[in-house]
Formats: structure tokens, C-alpha cells, sequence
């Protein structure tokens, strides 16, 4: 139910997913709604399967709070399967701090993290094409020990899921040179620079190489992140506008347009976050991905089979690992 384009969109990327790609769906939510939805998309009975939940957490809505009071929401009710084994995992394009606060309350954290943290790829002109950057935005106050929990997870991320087979990892910084920063990102370094970190650790990663493909694993705290990922969809989008009126304002570059078609579309498709698939919660006791807010019905397609790779790859005991080694790193000061 959560989304800007919700449940439309929502209920056709599932059933895309379905007939597409045989992915078993449950649509949890308002029953009557979503299933007029899947009878105006011509579903056949039994297509999907739909679990009635009565209440909707609204964006405005406090996560953790909301979590606990409305426990018939779809987001509450969805967790509540997933703990209970009836889903191997949930999406949900809706209020993203409820679906942290129903990953950390309802599935509980891996043993030995800290903090959960939300990790999302960005696309990269080198290198294996895309980048993790975590956090995307759950955590906006941070000790160095969370940021090593996130690197070292975020490792497990690119190397399992993205098939990096030696991820590189940086801190985000100001600079490339070991004096720049915070004490916050000097400290993550310097634990990243150990033996036992157990990563390819390349130092310092500044803005501009974040999109440049030197860096497989982007760390950084909640917030900073978060700047960072809407920061690069809002020029990604302010330079699609400005390529659109440039072409429209002449023949002749609408003439060039129409003859690089094929390797213009190549490149939306690159930088379109409909592509990637949703970001996951990297540190809970399960799988949860978090789909943008304006998912359209192919990035409600995109993230569900992002989430059944997710749960195919059964992470959880490397990450539980990650996280482990990091308290380590964090024990030797």
C-alpha cells in the first residue's frame, strides 16, 4: 500500500514479476482494493495471493512508533510473515523509517550489529559498473564501529549479490590524503587499514570518484548518504532536461538524437533507479528492500527480484561475520 503511485503500480510490478519473471507474490494489504486492481490487470484466480491487512502506516506516521501501535498495517503484517516463515522477504515502496524500525523490532538485528543500515548500488562508468553505498540514510549519527559494520557488510553485499570478486572499499572524505576528514572517518580508516578488516580497503573516496568505478563499496554515515544519493539523482535528472531542450531547440540535434536513440537509452537505463532493484536493510534478521517512493510498476518488478536474489544468497551467516570481525577491529582501538 506504500508509494506514491500505490497500489497500482505496486500491484502490476507484482504481477509482472509474477508472469514474468515466476515469482511466487503475496500482496498484502487493503483486500478489496488490490483485488480490483488485479481484476482491472485481467489476473486470472489464484495469480496472486492477497492478505488483508486493515490499517496503512502513512509517511508521516513515526516509524517506531507506528510499527508497534498499528500492528495490523501491511508493512507490520508483512514482517510478521516474513519472521513467521510465510515469505521469504518483503518490499515496500512506503514510509522507508517504518520499514527499518519493522526490520529491527519484528526480525530483530544479525548477532553482533549494532546498527542496521540500508545499502543501495549507484551506477559507475568503471569498474563492475556499480558501487554500494551504505549507509543510504537509516543511521545519521554514527560511531566509527558502525562504520566499519557498514563497510565490512557492505563487502559481503558486493561480493555475493553484485559478483565483485574483490571489492574495493573507501570511506567517504573531503580528500584523498590521510589527514582529511572527520575523526569519525579517520578512525574508520584506520580500522579498514588493518590486516583483519579482511577487505581491500583503497583509503579515502572523495565525491568525485564516487560515480567513477575506482571504488566498489562507498561508506559513510546515514545522512551524509542520503545528500548523496538524491544529490545524484537530482543532476542526473537536471542534465536529462537540459540534453531534452538542447535537442528540442534544433533540427539538426534532434537529427543526432534520433541516430544515437539506442545509445541514449543504454544510458537512461544505467542511471534509472527503476533498474537497480531497490536498496536492502543489510543487518536484520531477514530480507527487507526499500523501493523508491515513486516506484513505478517495472521498479516494483525490479525490486521484488532483487529480493528474491537476496533471498536465494543466504547471507546472513557472512554478514553476522562481517559484523563480528568489526567488533574485533573495534576491541584493538
Amino acid at each position: 500500500m506504500g508509494g506514491d503511485l500505490a497500489p497500482a503500480a505496486t500491484v502490476e510490478g507484482a504481477l509482472r514479476a509474477h508472469r514474468e519473471r515466476g515469482l511466487d507474490v503475496l500482496l498484502v494489504g487493503d483486500e478489496p482494493r488490490l483485488k480490483a486492481e488485479l481484476s482491472r490487470l485481467g489476473a486470472g484466480p489464484g495469480e496472486l495471493r492477497v492478505h488483508h491487512a486493515s490499517q496503512q502506516i502513512a509517511m508521516g506516521d513515526h516509524p517506531g512508533q507506528a510499527i508497534r501501535r498499528k500492528k495490523d498495517s501491511s508493512l507490520r503484517v508483512c514482517f510478521d510473515l516474513c519472521k513467521s516463515g510465510q515469505a521469504a522477504g518483503m518490499v515496500s515502496a512506503g514510509n522507508s523509517g517504518a520499514v527499518l524500525a519493522g526490520g529491527v523490532l519484528v526480525l530483530g538485528r544479525l548477532e553482533g550489529v549494532e546498527r542496521p543500515c540500508i545499502g543501495g548500488s549507484l551506477p559507475t562508468i568503471g569498474g563492475a559498473g556499480r558501487a554500494v553505498l551504505v549507509d543510504m540514510g537509516a543511521n545519521v549519527q554514527c560511531k566509527p564501529l558502525h562504520l566499519v559494520q557498514f563497510a565490512l557488510m557492505g563487502e559481503v553485499y558486493a561480493r555475493r549479490i553484485l559478483g565483485i570478486q574483490k571489492p574495493r572499499v573507501g570511506v567517504l572524505a573531503n580528500g584523498e590524503e590521510e589527514g582529511k576528514g572527520t575523526d569519525l572517518t579517520r578512525a574508520t580508516a584506520a580500522a579498514l587499514r588493518k590486516p583483519g578488516s579482511g577487505v581491500n580497503f583503497g583509503g579515502y573516496c572523495e565525491g568525485k570518484d564516487v560515480f567513477g568505478g575506482e571504488f566498489d563499496v562507498v561508506v559513510t554515515d546515514g545522512f551524509t548518504g542520503n545528500v548523496l544519493l538524491k544529490a545524484g539523482e537530482g543532476a542526473v535528472w537536471a542534465f536529462a532536461q537540459l540534453l531534452k531542450r538542447q535537442i528540442a531547440g534544433s533540427l539538426r540535434a534532434t537529427a543526432g538524437a534520433l541516430l544515437l536513440k539506442t545509445a541514449l537509452e543504454q544510458v537512461r537505463r544505467r542511471v534509472d533507479y527503476e533498474e537497480v532493484g531497490g536498496a536492502p536493510l543489510l543487518g536484520i534478521g531477514g530480507v527487507g528492500l526499500i523501493a523508491h517512493g515513486r516506484s513505478s510498476a517495472r521498479a516494483i518488478l525490479n525490486t521484488l527480484s532483487s529480493a528474491e536474489a537476496f533471498a536465494a544468497a543466504r547471507l546472513s551467516p557472512d554478514l553476522a561475520a562481517a559484523a563480528g570481525r568489526a567488533r574485533s577491529l573495534a576491541a584493538e582501538g
